[in-house]
């Protein structure tokens, strides 16, 4: 199975001392998103867990943590794009990030990390040749260090649509031309560019409609042969990825980017942070009476019959 940290909020970046608290006592409780006193419950064992799956803007606080996750399989999605701090309000400084991508690329090997820019939009300062442009120079810096770049272009969730109401979906020309030029770049620095559950399909311009999360990334990433009767269960249109389960929560992502799903009250995002503590079993608050705490059920899915290639 692979445990997703996190699509609801970045726990490489804000809480990765909680995050390997929680691998060295062995379990982590999780919250339903909609049932709040229904509570799974992880086992974090390697015997169990094939991979975890990082997602972050700032990896650079879990680097410090990576040798005690080395009996896991591991794979990391960083994220980096041009926007400033009007869009990424507390993202860090995007050298520094490029940077940290490197230092991960040369701990874990370029196989095991992948370069995300998305979501893109269109505006008067974000323009299609402002992207183009400044995509070059990031392939420029990252090519050594990943052979992979996700990109995917804006959903425009209700809820996005209140926090960034100026933001207006890619024309489909305009998609098309950015999806060019992308993958010209990504031919000249060997990145393979793929797309990300997008509904246009980009294959004729250069663009691999890919999973992110897909078979053969994770077979190739741990050098290992997964069991061909893996239950897959999209949630997602158009999304082509292996199931993951998520342990974080919505409404916790302390970088307020404008463009995000998984915050839609910044007002919250504060006070959740204030209730985050490192040493709870939940990612933020404490148990409560009326919480109903069962045991995931859990299973490798490594063929034992064929672990190495």
């Amino acid at each position: 199975m692979l445990i997703f940290a996190s699509g609801r909020t970045d726990i490489p970046a804000f809480y990765s001392q909680w995050f390997i608290n929680r691998v060295r006592a062995g379990f982590v409780d999780v919250r339903n998103p909609y049932y709040a006193h229904q509570v799974s419950r992880y086992k974090l064992s390697p015997d169990l867990v094939d991979f975890f799956v990082f997602c972050t803007k700032n990896p650079k606080p879990m680097i410090l943590h990576l040798e005690e996750l080395k009996n896991f399989g591991i794979y990391f999605f960083v994220t980096i794009t041009p926007y400033e701090k009007e869009v990424e309000g507390n993202v860090p400084d995007k050298q520094q990030v490029i940077e940290s991508f490197i230092e991960l690329s040369k701990i874990l090997g370029r196989e095991r990390v992948c370069w995300r820019y998305d979501p893109i939009f269109i505006d008067q300062k974000y323009s299609v040749s402002f992207h183009i442009r400044e995509f070059r120079k990031m392939a420029e810096q990252l090519c050594s260090f990943t052979d992979r770049c996700i990109i995917s272009f804006i959903d425009l969730y209700e809820k996005t649509k209140k926090k960034f109401p100026n933001a207006k979906e890619v024309s489909e020309q305009d998609q098309k031309f950015i999806a060019q030029a992308f993958a010209r770049i990504g031919t000249e620095t060997g990145i393979q560019i793929e797309s990300c559950a997008e509904q246009l399909d980009l294959t004729a311009f250069g663009v691999k409609n890919g999973g992110c999360i897909s078979r053969k990334v994770i077979e190739r990433a741990a050098q290992i042969h997964l069991k061909k009767n893996i239950p897959i269960n999209h949630l997602r249109k158009f999304c082509s990825c292996l199931p993951t389960h998520d342990i974080g929560s919505y409404n916790s992502c302390p970088h307020l980017c404008k463009y995000c799903y998984a915050n839609y009250d910044e007002s919250l995002v504060k006070k959740n942070f204030a209730r985050h503590n490192p040493n709870s079993t939940f990612l933020i608050g404490e148990s409560q009476a009326g919480d109903i705490v069962k045991d995931a059920p859990q299973n490798s899915w490594r063929d034992s019959q064929l672990l190495l290639f």
